[in-house]
């Protein structure tokens, strides 16, 4: 199989979507790497890497032209949509819910296209969704602490406080991936920390690892609008599978926060979890509602996208290499948990969660498959 991988070109997105060490994989298997120049120069990739590893380095055009399978990191901007054809896959993060242009250009182009993000396990869990899940949950503590200095329009809090000084306090919406890991951040800073979640279970297990260093709190509507008053840093870190993330964040709401606050908010990629949120970039990361500092960032692994690029094939090379041996329609037959990553195909939407949050008609992926050559 050709596989092609173009440089992303989503504003400061230096992530790449196969390293050198999984293109040599790829190719021990017998399929044919094209890799745009300079495609992983950003990160330390370079193309001599690439080169030895197998990998033909070429253009843009060429890739979209000719690969059978596409393989990127961000969902394709509108110029490389117009490039994607029938009879080719595209495998990289689509986050279609909050992005009707994106969806009516990848159901027009009739390719096949599979989300990291839809993709699941035994468990029911996300595992390619997870290791940049747990960069920004993360990266979110950091981005929040700087927002919070006052120089950048903060409360000027410091999280760990000093001896005799009230610690920062951090709320975070959601214990999932995302939450767990900011929330092992905001620990090891030394905040005040708060955590919000509907799953008893996934609050007893918080409870149980961190015990009276955090605060556990069930989530409720009430709940949410009392901490929110008392947060220095608030962390948006829900998610529903596919769908758009929940608003659990009002206008009304966020006028009733500390002036200086700071919202993170990594559920932007999904639509946001607060009325006011909008996505930003790296170049121009935040804005400011009701003195509230919005921090929207929709790729904040790629701020650091060496390690994200790494964490992120290491997740996905082992269904890249399904794809390629056995063919994408056999791949997904045989696997049911890549097949729910499935999102486009035929031109139809093939993924109920997207559907409804777009209001569109969909297949079920099993009968798209059908009309897969």
């Amino acid at each position: 199989m050709l596989i092609g991988v173009p440089r992303e070109i989503k504003n400061h997105e230096y992530r790449v979507g196969l390293t050198p060490q999984a293109v040599a994989e790829l190719v021990q298997h017998g399929h044919s790497v094209w890799v745009e120049t300079a495609a992983g120069e950003a990160i330390g990739f370079a193309d001599q890497a690439y080169r030895a590893a197998g990998a033909q380095l070429t253009d843009a055009g060429s890739i979209f032209e000719q690969a059978d399978l596409i393989i990127k990191v961000k969902e394709p901007q509108a110029g490389e949509r117009k490039q994607l054809r029938s009879g080719q896959t595209l495998f990289t993060y689509l986050h279609l819910a909050p992005d009707p242009e994106q969806t009516t250009d990848l159901l027009a182009s009739r390719a096949t296209c599979i989300a990291y993000e839809t993709v699941t396990d035994a468990q029911g869990r996300l595992p390619l969704l997870a290791p940049m899940s747990e960069v920004a949950g993360r990266m979110a503590i950091q981005a929040g602490a700087s927002c919070l200095e006052k120089a950048r329009g903060g409360r000027g809090v410091l999280l760990g406080g000093v001896p005799g000084v009230p610690r920062g306090r951090v709320v975070i919406l959601g214990g999932g991936v995302v939450g767990a890991n900011a929330l092992a951040m905001a620990v090891g800073m030394g905040a005040d920390v708060v955590v919000l979640d509907k799953n008893p279970h996934v609050l007893r297990q918080l409870d149980e690892r961190y015990g009276n260093r955090i605060q556990t709190l069930f989530s409720t509507q009430a709940e949410v609008a009392t901490q929110l008053q008392q947060a220095d840093l608030v962390i948006g870190a829900v998610l529903i599978p596919g769908a758009a993330a929940p608003r659990l964040i009002s206008r009304k709401l966020l006028a009733d926060m500390l002036p200086g606050a700071v919202l993170v908010d990594v559920a932007i990629d999904q639509g946001g979890c607060a009325e006011t949120s909008r996505p930003t970039t790296h170049a121009d990361p935040t804005y400011v509602v009701d003195d509230v500092i919005h921090y929207c960032v929709a790729n904040m692994p790629g701020a650091v996208a060496r390690t994200s690029t790494q964490a992120l094939n290491n997740a996905t090379l082992p269904f890249v290499l399904a794809l390629a041996n056995k063919g994408i329609k056999k791949a997904l037959a045989e696997d049911r948990y890549l097949l729910t990553g499935l999102n486009v195909a035929a031109g139809q939407l093939t993924n109920a969660e997207v559907a409804d949050a777009l209001q569109r008609e969909w297949i079920p992926p099993q009968q798209a498959l059908e009309q897969l050559t």
